[in-house]
């Protein structure tokens, strides 16, 4: 009886118990995956709209199981020698990002079904969208180096299939190879800090890693800096930050358009969360490191995108979807500052990164849903195909200039202004005036663009023999979904310019 007990004595302490509510957003949304991959092979061809209208049903579900979590920080995965050492939490940071990337998510798949109708199979693209969505809900939640990598290339993996999936399209194979070939080499890299620190530390879990990086002996303190160094490049190139950035603009116009929405949205808040994680919670002991290169990395990238989104011009009949390109990647700077400014001020709530990231996936998503739509009937989607925009579709040409002035940071996209004023706030707090000085130089370089492409919506259309002929596609009804994803996006951008506080609230999240 007594060797009886002794393994059950031996084996109890290492039993791991899984808290599933607390996993439930990920988990709903890559088992909806796997069901949709396989209901594909025996939904017939012309009912293949109901796998979108499933996976649009699993991602509302997913974002409802949010709600119960709001009650309580939980945690599961835990070390059994370290109930306080998990791999994956539940926080107000973790709830904040997975509803981004999960309604961000919606939002995309609102916009594809009309796009797997016509161009993509069905099947393979909920199935790879999912998947994706899964990878970058759980990113948020890690709290171990392993789990953040495995999370960002599920995130990443399935992402490089969608950019290439219109088969036999030249454009479409070329931008997935250029994604997948910088983004393997990106995380090479960052396999390489993540070897750096663990042979550092001896541990992967980021509160651990904190506490021993304090403490590193002498002869290790120039690997641990490579490490910290290292391990920032994977995040960097999700984000888009300069010099990680030349993937962006023929990604996005080779891709299919709500595969670009999605990327621009949910692929940055993936690299955020990330590197949020590992600045903040990993490597407070290395912020003289990480610290500046990320200063410098948000002045080069808002610089860089804004100068090259300058040159889309309309009379050089450049692509709208490479103007948002370079748009995103000046956005990204922006978010950047926050992050940086926390080396210095010394200030671990990054709520002015969320509340910017949050604001910018609402009027981003809504840009490239009208953007879709408009796609309908000008194929070639030219800045200077929306010349006259309001004379055919006034509601839709209103939308897409008030999203263009969220992102301007004009009213009456109050909210875009009040973001870019907290992000502003964080560099001054943190006494990086030079950072505020370039930030706000590139809001300004930013008003030319924005502002040029809102003109041409209310200009007169420019007389054409073939206009006639126009007319009349122009004026079809907007397909229900894109419709709908354009009117939620729109209803956000109203309400929060109208309540700013609201979202600045939302995103107050702290991490410890």
């Amino acid at each position: 009886m007594t060797l009886a007990a002794a393994p059950q004595a031996l084996v109890a302490p290492v039993v791991q118990s899984v808290d599933w509510l607390a996993i439930a957003p990920p988990t709903i949304t890559a088992v909806a995956a796997l069901l949709i991959l396989v209901a594909d092979l025996f939904v017939a061809e012309r009912r293949k709209a109901f796998l979108g209208y499933a996976a649009i049903a699993s991602l509302v579900v997913a974002v409802v199981s949010l709600l119960p979590l709001r009650k309580a920080d939980r945690a599961t995965f835990c070390l059994t020698t370290a109930p306080d050492v998990c791999s994956y939490t539940a926080d107000r940071f973790t709830l904040v990002i997975q509803f981004l990337v999960l309604g961000g998510a919606l939002v995309t798949a609102l916009i594809s079904v009309t796009e797997t109708r016509r161009r993509l199979p069905a099947g393979e693209y909920w199935f790879l969208l999912l998947s994706s969505a899964a990878g970058a809900a759980l990113l948020p939640a890690a709290r171990d180096l392993a789990t953040l990598v495995v999370a960002l290339e599920v995130a990443s993996l399935p992402a490089f299939a969608l950019v290439g999936l219109r088969r036999g399209n030249r454009m479409s194979s070329e931008a997935a190879l250029k994604f997948f070939l910088s983004s393997v080499t990106a995380t090479a890299v960052m396999l390489l800090g993540v070897s750096f620190v663990y042979a550092t530390t001896g541990s992967l879990h980021l509160t651990r890693i904190a506490s021993r990086m304090e403490d590193v002996p002498g002869q290790l303190d120039t690997l641990a800096q490579a490490g910290v160094a290292l391990t920032l490049v994977g995040f960097a190139f999700k984000t888009a930050a300069v010099p990680f950035h030349f993937w962006v603009p023929d990604t996005y116009v080779g891709a299919p358009l709500p595969v670009a929405a999605y990327l621009s949205v949910i692929g940055k808040a993936v690299g955020f969360s990330g590197l949020i994680l590992v600045t903040v919670i990993a490597f407070p002991a290395h912020a003289d490191v990480w610290g500046p290169a990320i200063a410098v990395l948000a002045a080069l990238t808002m610089t860089a995108g804004n100068v090259a989104a300058v040159r889309q011009s309309p009379t050089r009949a450049n692509s709208a979807v490479r103007l948002l390109a370079w748009s995103s990647v000046g956005q990204a700077g922006y978010l950047l500052v926050p992050i940086a400014a926390a080396a210095w001020s010394g200030d671990v709530r990054i709520g002015s990164t969320v509340a910017y990231a949050l604001m910018y996936a609402v009027v981003n998503l809504g840009a490239f849903a009208v953007v879709a739509l408009v796609a309908r009937t000008k194929p070639l989607n030219r800045i200077s195909d929306y010349r006259g925009l309001y004379a055919t579709r006034p509601v839709t040409a209103l939308v897409l200039g008030f999203f263009l002035l969220c992102l301007a940071g004009l009213p009456p996209g109050i909210i875009g202004l009040f973001a870019k004023v907290a992000v502003f706030s964080a560099a001054v707090d943190a006494g990086l005036g030079w950072l505020a000085v370039v930030m706000g130089v590139n809001v300004v370089i930013a008003l030319y663009y924005y502002l040029q492409w809102t003109a041409q919506l209310f200009r007169a259309p420019q007389e054409a023999p073939e206009a006639a002929s126009e007319a009349a596609p122009a004026r079809r009804r907007a397909p229900a979904l894109v419709t709908t994803a354009i009117a939620l996006t729109a209803a956000a951008g109203v309400v929060l310019s109208g309540w700013p506080q609201l979202v600045l609230r939302f995103a107050a999240v702290d991490l410890f």
